[in-house]
């Protein structure tokens, strides 16, 4: 059988296309197979490693909040640097949750949920201390909120429980350390913020 020049350009072209959308395929199934567990685990890694890094910072610029950490019943680290902007202007970001009696980890993931609070904020990084379980519970299985209107009270140094110092009460029980390029922050701004589980990390 004889083909002319544009059947076999014809012919050509067709089976260019049909490799390249085995190889689209191909590229597909890679993602949804062992490479995204690969990816999963970086991101844990990634989580993990910021989470460090804040508490060697925090440490740093108020060493006292070891204590603190160390006797309450968990902590939770969060970051929003290399956050992502929503269309709305909010943002989000990753964090980690540990209970102290038991070792466990919760990731995370903060939703600024204002429009407009995720265009012009400064990167921040977050830590919660929780005294009690209970809340630690709440705040890992059920989520928190913390609204724009939210009030939180500066523990300054020479008033009250000097471990706290630096940080916020947000509830009775629940402390709030905010750290900024500059350093520990007594002003909050990271509000209108919820917290929830991730589903995608755990």
């Amino acid at each position: 059988m004889n083909f002319s020049n544009d059947d076999y350009t014809r012919r050509h072209r067709s089976m260019r296309r049909k490799a390249l959308r085995a190889a689209v395929v191909a590229g597909l199934f890679a993602l949804a197979g062992p490479g995204h567990a690969e990816s999963v685990q970086e991101q844990r890694d990634d989580v993990r490693a910021t989470a460090n890094d804040t508490l060697s910072r925090l440490y740093r610029a108020q060493p006292s909040a070891k204590q603190a950490i160390a006797r309450a019943a968990g902590y939770g680290v969060f970051s929003n640097f290399g956050m992502k902007i929503l269309f709305a202007g909010g943002g989000t970001g990753k964090g980690l949750v540990v209970n102290n009696r038991t070792k466990q980890e919760t990731f995370m993931k903060m939703v600024e949920v204002q429009a407009g609070l995720g265009l012009g904020v400064d990167k921040y990084r977050l830590v919660w201390v929780f005294e009690r379980a209970a809340d630690l519970d709440q705040f890992v299985n059920s989520g928190w909120e913390l609204g724009a209107q939210a009030t939180v009270t500066a523990q300054a140094n020479g008033q009250g429980d000097q471990v706290f110092a630096g940080a916020m009460s947000v509830t009775p029980g629940v402390w709030l350390y905010q750290l900024s390029d500059e350093g520990l922050a007594l002003d909050l701004t990271a509000k209108g913020t919820k917290y929830s589980r991730d589903d995608d990390l755990n």
